[in-house]
């Protein structure tokens, strides 16, 4: 049975935080402030954000790109109906696709450094590579990667594992068609699905390797649990499921200024749930092994769990 841990985010403070955060005009300010910084901090490390923005809407025909990857019958769960990051529709609109990697970077700038630096996104997800590397006891044949956004860590775990089939599977196909497109022009020769992570309609065991990067603190409970059940039933005995993403024991959350956190959770509806989400206990319940966790820097953790 799947339990809560309770962790400092969650205090007093926390609860004033989401009661403020529930007066809508207190909840746009704060979003609009938590995109300024982001925007200003990648042009701080040298990305061009509304100049990348304004390449990508002038270069590519995106109708007919989200028509070589969507799945017209998808059902959005309703969880996902909403707002992530700024953007009214949430995942479901093309800015959040075209600005997802320049976000990225700028999220990423101060992992590894306290002066921001556009490597730290490399350094995060290289650094979750070896960590699969050195924790699967042999390298998978076949990876699906849930969650996979426009294809950054996909693309990564192709770099960890060259030889490897690799399947990309996002809920939203703004997203799919510019992954669809940087795989082109990168080359690389990746499978793309439009679906929902729960409820994939893959074959029962057909992968060795289904892995999450910074997937679950975008989850409400019950879908990261059934996320978990659907990766189970689709790993091959043996297999690994794989998840890089924030650490809610890290020091840097707990002792966050509440004023800083308030913009986080401003752009992340379902921040509470997934710090308090007893993963370990979600992972055993749908039939894994006692996992490995394993911080990867002052923020992110890796978690890895075997199928009998």
């Amino acid at each position: 049975m799947v339990t809560a841990k309770t962790t400092g985010i969650i205090d007093w403070t926390g609860r004033l935080i989401n009661s403020l955060l529930a007066i809508k005009p207190i909840h746009d300010w704060a979003r609009g402030r938590a995109r300024d910084m982001i925007v200003k901090r990648a042009y701080k490390i040298g990305v061009p954000w509304h100049e990348k923005l304004k390449a990508l809407k002038e270069n590519n025909d995106w109708e007919k790109e989200m028509a070589q990857v969507m799945n017209e019958g998808v059902k959005y769960p309703s969880y996902y109906l909403t707002s992530f990051h700024s953007y009214d529709k949430g995942n479901l609109e093309w800015e959040a696709a075209w600005e997802l990697e320049c976000a990225s970077y700028s999220v990423h700038s101060t992992v590894y450094s306290k002066t921001p630096s556009i490597d730290g996104d490399r350094l995060l997800r290289g650094n979750y590579g070896q960590q699969l590397q050195k924790l699967l006891a042999y390298k998978p044949q076949r990876i699906l990667d849930i969650g996979c956004g426009v294809g950054l860590s996909t693309f990564a775990l192709s770099e960890a594992f060259p030889d490897s089939e690799i399947t990309g599977l996002d809920l939203s196909p703004y997203f799919l068609a510019v992954a669809n497109y940087q795989s082109r022009q990168k080359g690389k020769k990746i499978r793309w699905l439009h679906g929902a992570a729960e409820d994939t309609g893959l074959p029962a065991e057909s992968f060795e390797l289904v892995s999450a990067f910074l997937l679950f603190h975008e989850l409400p409970q019950m879908a990261a649990i059934n996320i978990i059940r659907e990766a189970a039933r689709i790993l091959r005995r043996g297999g690994y499921f794989a998840m890089m993403d924030m650490n809610p024991q890290s020091e840097v959350y707990k002792k966050m200024p509440r004023y800083v956190f308030t913009l986080l959770k401003s752009t992340e509806p379902y921040l509470d749930e997934y710090f308090t989400l007893d993963i370990e206990s979600a992972l055993r319940d749908a039939g894994f092994e006692k996992p490995t966790i394993t911080t990867i820097s002052v923020r992110h953790r890796v978690v890895v769990a075997r199928k009998p």
